[in-house]
């Protein structure tokens, strides 16, 4: 699980929620309508401007963000070396046989066995980065969207608020509820846009750079193994997509 992501989420919602009870009742912050508004209008116009289905996967990805294990650029540069200590030891033709759940780089392992032109390789792993990046960048939109769309209807329910107010301005007393409720839903569409939506968003695009560079990694490793397979000559050429810190040879 991203312990990050699941502590800044509890974190904020927590700083949120405790300033609500060091000012008052936390009842007086919750609005049926006014949350009927935000969601369920957000919800509504993010239908309306994605297919039904890129909603769905988006939402998907958005759950994905709390529980994928991160995978350091260290870790791939390791893989690739053992990828050229097989195919020095056994051969090209043995990486036919490797096991793994990366579809990318058991097809790199393929495309080597097959002695494959690097060129061959580059194109392959870019139109997987190419069709990554976008499938990546529809659950980004949608978030996104989500994040412009809940302010807007947050605002929309205070104007329907102050509407219903000012209906009832032969009674002063329920002037200053009215008022409180009618903001409540700014405050809804707020919230949720900068703590969750935006975040969500900032987040996937995070792991879409990420593995970006996993696939740049992938590509350089067997280009390498194909142009020579000393699996010292390969890592030296992949630690430079890691941290000098973290660059050490170890075989």
């Amino acid at each position: 699980m991203d312990i990050a992501t699941l502590l800044g989420l509890v974190v904020g919602l927590t700083m949120v929620i405790g300033s609500i009870f060091l000012g008052g009742a936390l009842s007086s912050f919750i609005n049926i309508p006014g949350l009927m508004i935000v969601v369920g209008g957000t919800l509504a116009a993010i239908s309306v401007a994605f297919p039904f289905e890129e909603v769905v996967q988006a939402f998907y990805a958005g759950i994905k963000i709390f529980a994928s294990r991160k995978v350091r650029p260290r870790e791939v540069v390791d893989i690739m070396v053992k990828v050229a200590e097989i195919s020095r030891r056994e051969g090209l033709l043995a990486l036919e046989n490797i096991q793994t759940e990366n579809a990318t780089l058991k097809k790199s392992c393929q495309l080597i066995a097959d002695n494959a032109d690097p060129a061959l390789i580059r194109d392959t792993l870019r139109i997987e980065i190419t069709s990554m990046k976008r499938r990546h960048k529809v659950g980004q939109d949608v978030f996104r969207g989500l994040a412009a769309y809940a302010p807007s209807f947050g605002m929309i329910g205070t104007l329907i608020g102050l509407v219903q107010m000012l209906a009832q301005l032969d009674d002063p007393k329920s002037l200053g509820p009215a008022m409180a409720v009618a903001l409540l839903t700014t405050f809804y569409g707020s919230l949720m846009s900068t703590l969750l939506f935006l975040p969500i968003a900032g987040k996937l695009h995070a792991r879409t750079m990420q593995e970006i560079l996993h696939l740049e990694i992938i590509f350089e490793g067997a280009k390498s193994i194909l142009e020579n397979n000393n699996p010292r000559l390969v890592y030296e050429k992949l630690s430079s997509f890691i941290a000098p810190r973290e660059r050490k040879y170890e075989r």
